[in-house]
């Protein structure tokens, strides 16, 4: 990252320096086996949607405490410190005042008595912002795609060694049963030799082109363009107030990657797990028949012959030389040699069974003698909280993280550009074909990554 300026060093010093001592809830309100030493100090970093569903998970537990919230925007900051004061207050039959929130994540980050960050702001900003949180000793919870480019996934998963930090990526599919036993039928064989793949999924991302607005009241829109571009106020990126819808800011690519980072970072994150790639990727990258045109198509190709290609689908299909898997969230079929074995993916068709019979019957069936066990979690917030108190790695680490969103990237270059490139996963640079300028970008201002 950028050198501190010395404005920025003694804007921290300032901020460490005011930091109160932390609120701490009376331990009555808490659990009996709760001790309050015991208690992960939590702060959340960008309060849309996605963190709106975080902040409501974790003010349901009585082993973490929220102690900050932090947003550009002056009406999702209060609310969300507002909804944890009113949260904790119910909880100690009285008032609670002990919820901050910041404008600048630095502020947030320079306070010793916060254990750990969950980030979910626009994708443009995670790598700055998770390589500041593990550089002040935080752990973090990290929103998916992991990062805007291939440079920031590499230079993240440096910093997050470097540190010795727990880094989850919020890819939560991971933490799904049907998700695992489709992945361990396949590392174990079941459906044979896998020969292809297919990942249903939305549109890349056009460039940035909407009309200017009048800028919303309270919205610092210097800070929420950061390190991307300073372009002209929309409501479509930051919409106004608070909101309950995911914001299309996803679908620019100064600030997010289209569909292919957001649901591909999740689907194409399976497909490389069942494929045993999660400290690999792709070879080969093929552009689509119709170039720069094309929404479907794009193709990664393993140094095993297995093509995955981005299309319309049933989320994650996977075929092999004796069957094929299908597999979506609460939805999961296996087929062998021709015949559905087990199947749940339509709830009005599939009647009388559900999704855990179907995929419990499977593993009982296929999986009991099973050679290769993968990583099992039954919920990725836990799993995240447990590796925080052993400190071992989570299910979805920082370096799988950026694996899987290597391989979005690298499809969304060959959708952006229309043409084929191959590529050297071991040292993550192209081997053949292919821009550098792709892997990075323009950083604004001391917001370099």
């Amino acid at each position: 990252m950028s050198p501190s300026q010395p404005s920025r060093r003694s804007f921290l010093q300032t901020a460490v320096g005011a930091v109160a001592a932390p609120f701490i809830l009376p331990s009555r309100v808490w659990s009996a086996e709760t001790a309050p030493n015991s208690r992960i100090n939590l702060g959340f970093i960008g309060m849309g949607k996605m963190n709106s569903g975080h902040l409501g998970n974790f003010l349901g537990r009585d082993n973490v405490q929220i102690t900050a919230v932090c947003d550009v925007d002056t009406t999702r900051r209060e609310n969300a410190k507002k909804r944890v004061e009113e949260t904790y207050g119910k909880k100690a039959e009285g008032s609670y005042k002990g919820c901050a929130a910041y404008n600048d994540f630095r502020e947030l980050l320079a306070r010793k008595d916060i254990d750990a960050v969950v980030i979910a702001t626009p994708d443009h900003w995670h790598a700055y912002i998770g390589i500041a949180a593990v550089r002040a000793g935080k752990d973090v919870y990290g929103e998916k795609p992991l990062t805007h480019n291939v440079h920031e996934a590499l230079t993240l998963t440096k910093a997050v060694r470097d540190s010795g930090r727990i880094f989850q990526t919020g890819s939560q599919q991971r933490s799904s049963k049907e998700f695992r036993v489709a992945a361990e039928l396949v590392r174990n064989g079941v459906i044979g030799d896998i020969k292809t793949i297919t990942t249903s999924f939305g549109d890349p991302a056009p460039l940035y082109n909407l009309p200017e607005e009048e800028a919303e009241p309270g919205l610092d829109w210097d800070r929420w363009c950061g390190p991307g571009p300073l372009k002209p106020y929309n409501s479509i990126l930051s919409p106004r107030g608070v909101h309950t819808h995911f914001p299309k800011w996803r679908m620019t690519r100064e600030f997010g990657g289209g569909m292919i980072t957001d649901w591909g970072a999740h689907h194409i994150d399976i497909a490389q797990w069942a494929l045993g790639m999660d400290e690999s990727g792709p070879v080969e990258v093929r552009a689509a028949p119709e170039g720069k045109d094309a929404m479907r198509g794009a193709q990664l190709v393993y140094a095993n012959g297995v093509v995955l290609t981005h299309n319309d689908g049933k989320g994650v299909s996977i075929y092999g030389t004796d069957g094929e898997i299908h597999v979506n969230r609460g939805k999961f079929e296996l087929i062998l040699n021709g015949k559905t074995v087990h199947k749940f993916f339509d709830k009005n068709a599939d009647k009388g069974t559900s999704l855990d019979r179907e995929v419990i019957l499977t593993e009982r069936e296929f999986l009991k003698d099973a050679k290769v066990k993968l990583y099992e979690s039954k919920n990725h917030h836990d799993d995240w909280l447990n590796s925080i108190q052993t400190r071992e790695r989570p299910i979805c680490d920082v370096a799988i993280g950026a694996t899987t969103v290597i391989s979005c990237h690298l499809m969304n270059m060959a959708y952006y550009s229309g043409t084929s490139f191959k590529w050297n996963p071991t040292e993550r640079t192209f081997a053949e074909g292919g821009d550098p300028k792709w892997l990075t970008r323009d950083y604004r201002g001391e917001w370099v990554v």
